[in-house]
């Protein structure tokens, strides 16, 4: 496995650089860029269709830059100065581990001083050189996709904040033990909590910003999916602990021409840097070959299928909420099949037992049945009126 990249760049092309980029947040922050992608590629065909319009806004020119945006500028400019001369004295201990380091209270006061003065110097004078006797206002016009990147900062915030939220809500003994280590380390992400959280948080500003929800749904939905893939993607990579059970069979014959790898794995070196064999031992899991499902492999292929079908149906279907609906469905069933071979929690409730995946899982594919119902019957309550 490969916990960081350098880790990758060494064992493939024989290259020793540390650099403090871990291998699954190299993977999400390309997740992001791929649905910012096709998420911007669907806004504009449908600004084009007429299904979703474009806004305005009031922008002041020429007035000279306010006490907020100092501030913020002063404050961003502290914390640059105070953490980059400790991150470049102690790189090797930074490389180690990149987001406790960040977070920690080391530092330098007066690197902070220094880099707040500079920041809000290079505010004030960007802002003097357009700055005009008399301010004036005008209106500024904004489509759809010009929101793009603010959704994807948004949905980046907020996903990773929702997805340790419910992560650490299902693993609470591991939050209570390590709260620290639990809420910076880049793994132990729930991808429910990031696809609540973050796309609630993403039709909210939509929505804020005079757009049909349902239609920034639907055209967020292909490249959530590509996302997710992609996502899963750095999970294999990594070895974060996102695989099955354990699994001794031996490979199918009509496998045999896949390598051993995708039908079951001991994740060596994984980022976790624990033995899978001792750790099935310690939750009373029986493993004679110390090997388990890759379900992160199982679900990229998944994700990727889905999102084809997705991106195949897109122009086919007319009706406002069908492609998003199906979406939900498809991710519901998806989910509730990989996890019979995952090891999460069980909750227990009038004598069933399951997940929390498992759970949202289903919650998912009925919602998703229930809007390809409700949308097929008012289709015309979220077409433009003529």
């Amino acid at each position: 496995m490969y916990p960081t990249i350098s880790d990758a760049l060494k064992d493939l092309f024989g290259i020793n650089i540390p650099l403090p980029l871990p291998s699954f947040g190299f993977f999400v922050a390309i997740s992001f860029l791929l649905a910012a992608y096709f998420f911007t590629l669907e806004l504009k065909r449908k600004e084009k269709n007429g299904l979703l319009k474009p806004t305005w806004k009031t922008v002041t020119i020429g007035a000279p830059a306010s006490f907020q945006d100092l501030l913020l500028n002063g404050l961003f400019g502290f914390a640059l100065g105070f953490k980059l001369p400790i991150l470049i004295l102690e790189y090797s201990q930074f490389v180690a581990n990149p987001p406790s380091y960040i977070l920690s209270g080391k530092g330098y006061f007066i690197g902070g001083v220094i880099g707040a003065a500079i920041a809000v110097y290079l505010r004030k004078k960007d802002a003097d050189k357009q700055k005009l006797a008399t301010p004036k206002t005008e209106q500024q016009k904004m489509q759809p996709h010009e929101h793009v990147s603010n959704m994807t900062l948004i949905a980046a915030v907020a996903g990773i904040l929702g997805a340790k939220l419910f992560h650490n809500l299902e693993n609470l003994d591991e939050l209570l033990a390590d709260p620290i280590g639990a809420l910076t380390s880049f793994s132990g992400l729930s991808i429910y909590g990031g696809l609540i959280i973050g796309g609630g948080s993403v039709l909210y500003y939509a929505v804020k910003n005079g757009m049909t929800w349902i239609h920034v749904a639907d055209a967020c939905a292909p490249g959530l999916m590509a996302a997710y893939g992609m996502g899963r993607v750095g999970c294999q990579v990594a070895g974060d602990g996102d695989w099955g059970m354990p699994n001794d069979a031996p490979q199918p014959e009509w496998m045999s021409f896949l390598p051993d790898w995708t039908w079951a794995y001991d994740y060596p070196n994984n980022v976790l840097g624990i033995d899978i064999k001792e750790d099935f031992a310690q939750m009373g899991l029986e493993s004679i070959t110390g090997k388990a499902w890759p379900t992160p492999f199982y679900e990229t292929i998944m994700a990727f299928i889905i999102f084809g079908i997705l991106w195949s149906l897109r122009k086919r279907i007319d009706i406002p909420g069908i492609i998003f609906s199906i979406y939900l469905s498809l991710n519901g069933i998806e989910r509730f099949l990989i996890e019979q071979i995952r090891i999460n929690p069980d909750y227990h409730f009038a004598g069933l037992s399951f997940t929390q995946a498992e759970m949202i899982a289903v919650i998912l594919f009925l919602s998703g049945i229930a809007g390809m119902i409700y949308f097929t019957k008012n289709k015309n309550k979220y077409l433009p009126q003529t």
